[in-house]
């Protein structure tokens, strides 16, 4: 195993968070070791940070395309799941055929590894990927750019709350829970505070405390019905934890 400073520790930190939660293509040396403790804890620094990234894209990309109205809304709505793969999506339908094969008593957690795809999680899956498009739309078209990017931060900064306080059964889930330092909790939610503040005002505390209150609901309820945790569970979790505060957005 290299050792490396602390430099290059963060570095291919920021690196990772992004290649493995964004399609932007970067590049690693075939000597870098992404398995370290060091650079796994690096790359769970950078989650709120990487939402805070992936929003201000979106309303960079909005400025270019307002005059389209409800359709360049629409575009940067699209783009912003695109950008991140699809791959929390992708998690829901996932985790609700594997929630259906164990209510039908077969073996969920084989269900949720095959890389079929089951009628029920396509049906939940089409109908999220709607209601989130439409919420993205309905805040860009009335201006809540701030209050969009202050969701993204926090939904990333709950897969970090969720990953310290649940086990997982999952290989590469327990390897970052295993890495994951005090320190890096204790940043990362300094770092969500005075964001989140900064930009939508200290209303959007409401929102940090709605966030870890669903999330923790929605991470009992699946556990108590699918018997384990892993990271398919995590993305559906930061999917829905999401739509719940864009509709809390508009209300408050």
């Amino acid at each position: 195993m290299n050792k490396i400073n602390k430099f290059e520790q963060y570095y291919l930190g920021l690196k990772f968070a992004f290649s493995y939660f964004t399609i932007i293509p970067i590049n690693f040396d075939k000597n870098d070791d992404l398995t370290q403790k060091k650079v796994l804890n690096s790359m769970l620094y950078f989650l709120p940070f990487l939402g805070f990234v992936l929003g201000f894209i979106v309303i960079f990309l909005y400025s270019f395309l307002n005059h389209l109205e409800w359709f360049g809304a629409l575009l940067c709505a699209f783009v912003y799941m695109l950008m991140y793969g699809f791959i929390h999506t992708e998690a829901i339908l996932d985790t609700v055929d594997a929630l259906y094969a164990k209510h039908s008593g077969k073996d969920a957690y084989e269900i949720i590894k095959d890389s079929s795809v089951g009628a029920m999680g396509v049906l939940y899956s089409v109908g999220f990927v709607i209601v989130k498009l439409s919420a993205i739309v309905f805040l860009l078209s009335k201006g809540f750019f701030f209050e969009l990017i202050s969701v993204l931060i926090i939904s990333r900064f709950i897969l970090i709350f969720l990953i310290k306080i649940f086990d997982f059964k999952s290989t590469f889930v327990n390897m970052l829970k295993d890495a994951l330092s005090f320190n890096c909790l204790l940043f990362t939610f300094i770092f969500t505070l005075i964001m989140i503040i900064f930009l939508s005002g200290f209303k959007s505390l409401y929102l940090l405390i709605i966030a870890f209150i669903v999330s923790f609901l929605i991470f009992k309820f699946i556990k108590k019905n699918l018997g384990f945790l892993n990271g398919d569970t995590l993305g559906m979790t930061l999917e829905l934890t999401e739509i719940v505060l864009f509709i809390v957005v508009v209300c408050l």
